[in-house]
């Protein structure tokens, strides 16, 4: 195996990001425009609200700055704003829901060069969510990234990915909802791949977390989209990364994986 090279590892993660600059601009200016125009109060009241469900996965998709705490008043982004999250409407250049044609959609994903999930997307249930996925995979956007977080208690198991700096921040320069394909009753099965957001169903993105043991999860703010399923290869996420524990749990218990895991590569491709 050839030796690490993390001069060259930060020059690929800069050049991946590079190509969603120009949409993050616009994605900026419409977030402070939101903050501006939208009621203040309103967005209070969404943020009390939020911080009031310590145990939702939604509010963990940051941990801000790298740090050990992953409170559940955390977000997706890296400046969350109250009264973005009360914005029902898709932000930046979303990917068009038609790429995923309505089909199921088949490939892998390869964690720390040793680990090969099977995965499905569901492009019939959950349009919007698997075109975005199915974007992001082809264009590498996930090689690369890390998954900075693990929970690993009775009825909470899954392990999240996909933040674009690696820590729980950032984005594609874009964020979109609706909601889809959600369980009704909060329940997310063994092999569940779902995506991580904010408090509004439209701040979904990059991040999204599979769920390597049933995990319940409060459903009062609207639940998860449910995009697919990882058909193969959740034994050795278990034994491999969940069962060697997590580093510096926070007040939620959970944390950083004690095993540094990356999502070295990823394919996907319409099931014939």
């Amino acid at each position: 195996m050839a030796p690490k090279n993390p001069a060259r590892d930060n020059r690929e993660a800069r050049e991946r990001l590079r190509l969603y600059q120009a949409r993050q601009g616009l994605h900026d200016r419409q977030r402070r425009r939101r903050v501006r125009d939208n009621l203040v109060g309103a967005g209070v009241l969404v943020l009390v609200a939020a911080l009031a469900t310590g145990s939702q996965l939604a509010f963990a998709g940051s941990r801000g700055n790298g740090s050990a705490d992953a409170s559940a008043s955390a977000t997706a982004t890296p400046t969350p704003t109250p009264s973005a999250s009360a914005t029902a409407a898709n932000t930046g250049d979303v990917p068009s829901k038609e790429i995923a044609k309505g089909a199921t959609w088949t490939g892998s994903l390869t964690l720390n060069k040793s680990i090969d999930l099977g995965i499905e997307l569901d492009g019939a249930k959950a349009p919007q969510a698997a075109s975005v996925e199915i974007s992001l995979i082809k264009e590498q956007f996930y090689n690369g990234t890390t998954c900075h977080r693990l929970a690993d208690s009775d009825g909470l198991k899954f392990l999240q990915c996909g933040s674009a700096n690696g820590d729980g921040t950032g984005d594609a320069g874009f964020e979109y909802g609706p909601l889809e394909n959600v369980p009704s009753d909060g329940v997310y099965d063994e092999g569940t791949i779902a995506i991580a957001r904010s408090t509004s169903p439209y701040s979904q993105s990059t991040q999204f977390f599979i769920v390597y043991g049933d995990t319940t999860l409060d459903g009062s703010t609207g639940g998860y989209t449910v995009v697919g399923k990882v058909t193969s290869g959740l034994s050795e996420l278990e034994s491999k990364i969940a069962a060697k524990g997590i580093s510096s749990p926070g007040d939620d218990g959970t944390g950083e994986p004690k095993v540094a895991t990356t999502i070295t590569a990823a394919t996907i491709a319409q099931e014939k």
